[in-house]
Parts: C-alpha cells; structure tokens; sequence
C-alpha cells in the first residue's frame, strides 16, 4: 500500500481594480452605518477562508502568492491643490506595501473637462491572465464589477483557474456631492466559479456578530480633540484660520464662518479621518476659492490639546 499523497498549497491570486475598490471603500467610510474603511489585511483572511470552503481544503493551506492593485491616479500637481489627498494616497500605498500588495498606476487624463482612467481594465487583465498562465494559480480573486473583465473570465476558465468575484451593489456620493450608483455586470456573475456579493454577505455577517465579517474594516482610534462652545470666535493667524465645525454628512461637512459658512471635503482633512470629527470640533484651516467662485476650506486639521 503506498503512503498517502502530501497535500499541496492552493495558490490563489488576488487582482484589484483599484479605482472600484476605492468606491467601495468610501461607501463603507461615510455612507454605510460601519463607518470604517475596509482592511486590506482583514478582506485577504476572508478570502483564504472562503477559498478553502469553496475548494474543501484546510485553511492552512490556502495562500495568497499574488495580490495586485491596479488604479489610475492624478498626477502629484493636480493631488497637491486638493489638500491632502496626496498624503492619503501615500498612507496607502505603505499599508498596501505591508500587505504584500503590489501596485500598477496609469496617470488619469483629461478629455474635455472631464477625468478618465484609460488602459487600467486591460492592463489588469493582461497581467491577470499571464500571472495565471505562468504562475498556475488554483484560484484568482477578482475584486471588480465591470463586464469588461467577461474575456478576462473566460480565458482564466479555458486555463482551468477558478475565479472567485468580489463584487458590491451601493450608492455613494462623489467628490462633488452627486450621487453615484454601483452595479455588478450580470454577465460577470455568471461567469466566475464563487460569485460573492459582498454587499450582502457584509451585512448579514455584521448582524450575527461574524469575525471575520467584523475583521473586515479597519478599527478606529479616536484622539483626544479640542472642545469650544458656540461662542467661539473665527482666528486668523496669517492665511490661517480657526474655527469651528458646524455640521457633518457623508463625506463633507461645514465650517462657521462669516456670512457664507465654509464648505469642506473628507480629502482636505490632513491627519485626520472624517469619522473622527464631531460637530463643534475646533480646527484649522486655509480658505481658497472653488472653481464654481465659493470659497472653500482647504487642510483643514483638528486643534489638538
């Protein structure tokens, strides 16, 4: 009788389209009752896990040998004039550098007034399908919606790769206030092995209490903060302003200030997330005149005791 066959690693592969996956993540930041970010670390758990279900192996056997994020971005010009999305998008290259991540960027570009990413969607699935090819991946991870990556699909299934589709239905509001719905490809769904629909899967998981649902969002630290009460005065010191905040909603919020009070996006704050504010909190910032002739409060930054 020969000796039972040791078991082999399942190798999986997780691509990003990053620009989606960001959507995704500001949904769950300032529209979704979690109000957090979602964690890089805590999703690639949740995948191995739902991997080995899927394929009937244990846990301990499933590895992420390949993760990759594939995003468009402004240039260091443009991301400069928006206050400190330069610097978030740093601090996010560092956790997805710590996470094992790697990171695929193509400039944004403007057509006629408007930003477009170009040749993210095919650069994702070249690198995908080679990856694949090369690398024999057990199962690719495919965090997207777009029916554009249908051929992707198909390909990787002639391979004998099972795809796994992280994929969510949502609404959010964009840097310019407007609502924005998200809605996976049908086509897509149909085509990939493990169809997941988050969005779903979240909430039922949030609801029962589930760990790995719960380790799927960053954990918040809220710092100490200055406190003022209504009779607090606007400052200036230099270009410098001080005040205080005056209302908050999804993403942007108002600064007192007189006359016409200041309005303010989630991507000016600079060290500070926008689920740390609280009405009344005192802050400093710069005021500088919006393209629509408003002006608007730019780094602005929590007064600290």
């Amino acid at each position: 009788m020969s000796a039972p066959k040791k078991s082999e690693l399942l190798k999986i592969g997780v691509f990003y389209d990053g620009n989606y996956f960001l959507h995704v993540s500001n949904y769950y930041n300032y529209n979704h009752s979690k109000r957090s970010r979602i964690s890089i670390s805590g999703l690639h758990e949740f995948i191995k896990e739902q991997v080995a279900y899927e394929e009937n192996v244990d846990s301990r056997l499933c590895k992420i040998v390949d993760a990759h994020y594939f995003r468009g971005r402004l240039n260091a010009q443009e991301a400069s004039s928006k206050g400190s999305l330069l610097y978030y998008d740093r601090v996010f290259d560092d956790i997805l550098m710590t996470a094992g991540v790697t990171t695929h960027y193509l400039p944004i570009r403007n057509f006629h007034g408007s930003k477009h990413e170009k040749g993210i969607d095919v650069w994702l699935s070249l690198e995908a399908f080679e990856m694949a090819f090369y690398k024999q991946f057990d199962v690719l991870v495919l965090i997207a919606s777009d029916s554009d990556f249908v051929p992707l699909i198909r390909k990787l299934n002639t391979l004998g790769t099972r795809v796994m589709l992280l994929s969510w239905d949502f609404e959010f509001t964009n840097d310019e206030g407007q609502q924005r719905h998200t809605r996976t490809s049908d086509d897509l769904l149909d085509e990939v092995s493990y169809p997941y629909r988050m969005h779903d899967i979240i909430d039922q998981g949030l609801a029962n209490s589930n760990y790995f649902i719960n380790n799927l969002f960053v954990q918040h630290h809220h710092p100490t903060q200055e406190k003022v009460d209504d009779d607090f005065e606007i400052e200036q010191d230099g270009e410098v302003y001080k005040s205080t905040i005056l209302s908050l909603k999804n993403g942007f919020g108002f600064i007192k200030f007189p006359e016409n009070n200041l309005f303010f996006h989630y991507t000016s704050l600079i060290d500070t997330d926008f689920n740390d504010l609280e009405i009344g909190d005192a802050v400093e910032f710069v005021k500088e005149l919006a393209d629509d002739g408003n002006n608007v409060a730019r780094n602005v930054k929590l007064r600290r005791l």
